[in-house]
């Protein structure tokens, strides 16, 4: 998904094309159709290829499924989530996958991070147990099901009882033909004045043909000139079993009827263009199908859609689609009553023709451009239904339980992430990526972390090598000259060209402020106060009201160990008096806030008030936090950042994703300090509330923290986790992590010093 919402990587499961067959071609127009509506998603195609063939596939196939091969289905798995797929589409037929009803498939989705789309071309009103177990499970795994016929969709109701709200109903998909006089098209074939009938699709006993030979003498005797076209080749299942010798006995039986002048056998597997030129040839099309359990029928579909008057046998979807004059239904066998069918629609040109009005008109809903922008619309839907029903979530503990025992320290991606220069920025899954080089603000949260770890006994010499390095990064990029600190230096140790960012200037002054005022190193002091004085008179400069935050965090810290240095004492009033001015000017009833959009590290600013001392300070600060945190509570209880997609403008909604770690870790700080202010229970709730988030309390149920590497993953979309995970993410994590163990230290010493506090460390929200 890319950062505007639109769908970015589609994936499709199937037969598909040179494979000769129905779904073959169904997922090749479908997959071929979305790409030409949405340039922009990238269509990739994972086909099952039978046993023993080798298909030339086209460039969109990028993996391929050995049918019978159960392993082949999990490293397909493995590659659609390698491959980042927004969405998996699959064509489901029995026959078409390995195992007892097609079971195999089964072994993939459940191995898949991203929600499924199962399109259901047979739905059985009498399945067999493992055809149920099969259908009920695939529907069970799928975030949206579709089905192409009413009739369809009951059964599914009915049978399989699958909820009516995942159900999806999109008629199969046609080619775009234009309404033509079948005149036009038959000196192509030699069938000038003659009455064309045609039937077209894989040859198979289940299609009735010889129903129709039999009919065919009734017809001739009435038609004389009439010509009934068999285009087709023979179902490769049948050829591999038996060879040809179900069409040598329709040939046969077309010889003993006398009709072999009247009869056209093209034995071969047309492509489109050829197809939609012999459809437009026929005057009739007849289907004598000889199953009513047919759900669906491509050669339906087409012949309808390009209208094509239709005789057919009342099999599930000709009933729905040739209702009310758009076709005509005749009994199953029934060759006596195919044969009047046709005779009657020859005999009355106006009906006939009525009739192929009524179905072309309906067709038109029925093109592949149509058709393709509601698949996309049941697609986008699948994303949806992943964040208010996941399909895997973490067992659902109570927030009590969920944060009773901290995580474990883990420092290995923090390490990796870090070498002589600084810490890199980005990451691909766990991997550095060097080509995005390294930033200021992330070197800042790295020196403010290593000064953390210092202050909770994680004093060991690895630290105070990562310190130094962090430390040095941070002097790097201060600029003597402007004041300022550079924020983006590339791999090559040359910094971007770009305006300074006010962001980086006030996180480096948080980070100098508690080296300062935490570090008992008393050469980090030092190194530090000097930095932030020289630092300090530009943060006055600033406009950002985050960097004022940030400017006043630092302050904080500083005053921690140098409360009298009247210089900065200044400094924050100046600060504290434009973020109260901010809240005058902006705030209502209704929106208790700084300015007129919440946009990231949004809890920054109610914690720089509420740390300040200064009554009327904290009390904005208090009531702008508690309004914060009520935003960013979901109906479920649990934590939701305001998203990065989109954020929270004044009289809008608020942005649910991406919900990035850094505003885990701000609220997590925020809460922390209103509570220690304040002692107010909803403040500890909401910290934990927030931490609890990395672990898994959130809107898809699943970790944020990855406690094999001790990093973290950069984000929440709406259908999954973004894999990847850089530095602000990890120190996002660590830094949150540290502030509830030192929270933590704190209320035990607190509490072995026998003061008695009514202070819980779990309580309900206000």
């Amino acid at each position: 998904m890319n950062r505007n919402g639109a769908l970015r990587k589609l994936a499709f499961v199937g037969d598909y094309v040179p494979r000769r067959c129905g779904i073959a071609t169904f997922t090749h127009d479908l997959c071929t159709s979305l790409a030409r509506q949405y340039p922009g998603a990238e269509c990739i195609v994972v086909p099952v290829s039978d046993a023993g063939a080798a298909y030339d596939y086209p460039p969109e196939v990028r993996f391929e499924i050995e049918e019978q091969n159960l392993d082949s289905y999990r490293r397909a798995a493995d590659f659609l989530n390698f491959a980042n797929t927004d969405v998996v589409c699959v064509q489901h037929e029995y026959g078409i996958y390995g195992g007892p009803a097609g079971n195999h498939l089964l072994g993939l989705l459940r191995d898949l991070r991203m929600p499924v789309v199962s399109t259901l071309h047979t739905v059985l009103r009498e399945p067999s147990p493992e055809q149920r177990r099969v259908l009920r499970r695939l529907t069970e795994l799928s975030a949206r099901v579709i089905i192409m016929t009413e009739k369809g969709k009951s059964l599914l109701r009915e049978v399989y009882d699958v909820p009516e709200e995942k159900i999806d109903l999109i008629p199969h998909g046609i080619p775009d033909m234009p309404f033509v006089d079948p005149n036009f098209y038959k000196d192509q074939f030699g069938v000038e004045a003659k009455h064309v009938l045609m039937t077209f699709g894989l040859l198979s006993p289940n299609k009735g043909i010889e129903v129709m030979l039999r009919a065919l003498p009734k017809i001739v005797e009435q038609f004389p000139n009439v010509i009934y076209i068999v285009l087709g080749a023979t179902h490769p299942h049948l050829v591999r079993h038996q060879g040809e010798s179900y069409r040598w006995s329709l040939e046969h039986l077309a010889e003993e009827l006398g009709i072999t002048r009247n009869v056209a056998f093209y034995n071969r597997f047309v492509e489109l263009a050829e197809l939609t030129d012999f459809l437009g040839a026929a005057d009739v099309y007849v289907t004598p199908y000889l199953d009513p359990q047919q759900i669906t029928s491509g050669t339906l579909a087409y012949a309808f859609g390009c209208g094509k008057a239709v005789v057919s046998t009342p099999y599930w979807h000709a009933e729905e689609l040739l209702g009310d004059g758009r076709g005509m239904l005749v009994p199953f066998s029934d060759s006596a009553a195919l044969a009047d069918a046709v005779i009657q629609l020859l005999s009355d040109e106006t009906r006939r023709h009525a009739m192929r009005k009524k179905a072309y008109l309906l067709g038109r809903e029925m093109i592949w451009s149509q058709a393709a922008h509601q698949y996309m619309v049941s697609y986008q839907r699948a994303r949806e239904s992943r964040t208010a029903a996941p399909r895997r979530r973490l067992a659902m503990l109570t927030l009590e339980e969920q944060v009773a025992k901290l995580p474990d320290w883990r420092f290995d991606h923090l390490e990796t992430l870090t070498d002589s220069t600084g810490i890199l920025q980005h990451a691909r899954y766990t991997i550095p990526h060097l080509a995005e080089g390294y930033c200021t603000d992330d070197n800042a949260r790295a020196l403010h972390l290593s000064v953390l770890i210092e202050e909770l006994g994680h004093d060991d010499a690895r630290f105070q090598r990562l310190e130094a390095t962090y430390a040095a990064f941070v002097q790097f990029a201060f600029d003597a000259k402007t004041r300022r600190f550079r924020n983006f230096m590339r791999y090559d140790r040359n910094w971007e060209g770009e305006t300074p960012s006010q962001d980086s200037h006030g996180r480096s002054l948080w980070a100098l402020g508690s080296c300062v005022g935490r570090s008992q190193r008393r050469h980090l002091q030092f190194w530090a106060a000097q930095l932030f004085e020289q630092a300090l008179a530009t943060a006055l400069e600033l406009t950002s009201p985050r960097a004022w935050a940030f400017s006043l965090l630092g302050i904080h810290d500083y005053f921690r160990r140098l409360s009298g240095d009247r210089l900065v004492a200044q400094a924050r009033d100046t600060l504290i008096g434009r973020l109260l001015d901010g809240y005058t000017q902006h705030a209502s009833s209704d929106w208790r806030w700084f300015e007129t959009s919440l946009t990231y590290d949004n809890a920054r600013l109610p914690q720089a008030l509420i740390l300040s001392g200064q009554e009327q300070a904290v009390a904005v600060g208090m009531q702008a936090l508690q309004w914060l945190t009520e935003i960013q509570q979901a109906p479920g209880g649990h934590f939701r950042p305001i998203g990065s997609n989109g954020f929270y403008f004044q009289g809008g909604q608020p942005a649910q994703f991406d919900q990035q770690p850094l505003e885990a870790w701000a609220t997590v700080s925020a809460c922390l300090a209103a509570y220690r202010v304040s002692g107010e229970d909803w403040c500890l709730h909401h910290a934990k509330n927030a931490f609890a988030w990395y672990l898994g309390r959130n809107d898809l149920g699943l970790p944020v923290y990855d406690a094999t590497t001790g990093g973290c993953r950069d984000g929440l979309q709406p259908d999954r986790v973004n894999q990847n995970q850089g530095a602000e993410s990890t120190l996002s994590f660590l830094i949150a992590l540290a502030e509830m163990r030192l929270f933590e230290g704190s209320l035990l010493e607190f509490h072995a010093n026998g003061v008695t506090t009514e202070r819980r460390l779990v309580t309900k929200p206000r």
